[in-house]
């Protein structure tokens, strides 16, 4: 379906002659005050509301119903909140098309020479080389790729706890995962999107169990222990990030714990799971865990990552009946948790993406060992 491309107008900046009064003025001065300096540019005030727009905001304490305001060129389109300008909102765009994200950023820096074989995995960068990160995510845009996912996946309070860091500094390195990831957005792909990415329980303990799903908390204490990043990692979107991206998630239990630390928040985010065979690395069924995500409005997608593409072909068809579906699967290569390596070939295959899209798929990358090339070829595969 097509949308007509749209510039929203913040009306605190034509209103800020008025910000002193304490009268609440009506619509029709409301658009009056709005309506002149559009026509100016050749735009126009709707009578309607306009997806993502709030119909009342407060400016300094006064109360303002206002319409949409909307400019009448073609330009993509722009949302106003809280007086700074971001992107079209994710949620929007997969409505309409498929986003392409972007590929496994720890292996494409283990690639460049970085060594990641502590058990803080790419995250290390984030105190020695952010730079490094920052170039990764820049090439995965001039790949192709419209989303980078930032190197937050590692980063966790006892991770880096155990490192000597305190709280202060692990919150600072989560923001600036973010920060590094929008960087290189703004400066390559300024249409682009960034999700901040959580990563599972078992990516903290660094033993492979994310891939079984053999953990030693119940539901209470994975909540315990993704409550403070998550806190951390929502208050950057709409201020770097553009969603959340929690990942490689591996049993109901998980799944169960994030949903309920997600819901209520209205911070959007994808879940995404760690799978084989069409259920969850425990063995339960996928279709279960895609169904405890439906009743969560934050949650744009549903699907899986970091498992074979074949194993993304037999999920994708599951995620997609219940809407659309993310999938990022990894090269198809086995990893060797105690030797920290990959084995095999890659099996991973762009053109599969028609078959994932075809299904319901809207959010398709890949994850370990998929490279900018692979984003390249995937992008030459949805082009029109």
């Amino acid at each position: 379906m097509d949308v007509q491309p749209q510039v929203v107008v913040p009306v605190e900046e034509v209103l800020a002659p008025g910000i002193g009064r304490r009268q609440e003025p009506s619509v029709e001065q409301a658009r009056a005050l709005v309506e002149a300096p559009l026509r100016a540019v050749g735009g126009h005030a709707l009578a309607h509301q306009q997806p993502g727009m709030a119909a009342r905001e407060s400016v300094d304490g006064v109360s303002l119903w206002h319409p949409a305001i909307v400019a009448d060129e073609a330009k993509p389109r722009l949302t106003c909140k809280h007086g700074r300008m971001s992107r079209r909102d994710l949620r929007e765009t997969i409505a309409a098309r498929p986003v392409i994200l972007d590929g496994g950023l720890a292996t494409l820096l283990e690639q460049h020479g970085h060594d990641l074989s502590s058990d803080l995995w790419s995250a290390r960068l984030l105190v020695d080389d952010p730079g490094a990160i920052e170039a990764a995510h820049r090439e995965f845009f001039l790949a192709g790729a419209e989303v980078a996912t930032t190197a937050s996946y590692q980063v966790s309070f006892e991770g880096f706890g155990a490192a000597g860091a305190d709280r202060a500094e692990v919150e600072r390195l989560l923001r600036r995962s973010v920060e590094l990831a929008a960087a290189a957005r703004d400066a390559v792909s300024p249409g682009g999107w960034v999700a901040a990415s959580v990563g599972p329980y078992g990516a903290v303990l660094a033993d492979g169990s994310e891939y079984r799903g053999d953990y030693d908390l119940d539901v209470a204490g994975l909540r315990a222990f993704h409550r403070p990043r998550l806190d951390v990692l929502a208050s950057t979107v709409g201020h770097g990030a553009d969603v959340l991206a929690i990942e490689t998630v591996p049993c109901l239990a998980e799944v169960e714990a994030v949903l309920a630390e997600l819901d209520g928040t209205g911070v959007p985010a994808w879940l995404s799971l760690s799978a084989a065979d069409g259920r969850t690395r425990a063995g339960e069924p996928l279709e279960e865990a895609f169904a405890m995500a439906a009743d969560v409005a934050e949650v744009v997608a549903v699907g899986i990552n970091c498992t074979t593409p074949a194993d993304a072909g037999r999920a994708v068809p599951l995620a997609g009946v219940r809407g659309p579906a993310v999938v990022y699967p990894n090269s198809g290569q086995a990893w060797d948790a105690e030797a920290r390596a990959w084995t095999g070939r890659s099996a991973f295959e762009p053109t599969d993406v028609s078959a994932w899209v075809e299904a319901g798929a809207r959010l398709v990358g890949g994850c370990c060992r998929v490279g900018p090339a692979d984003i390249s070829s995937l992008r030459a595969t949805l082009a029109p």
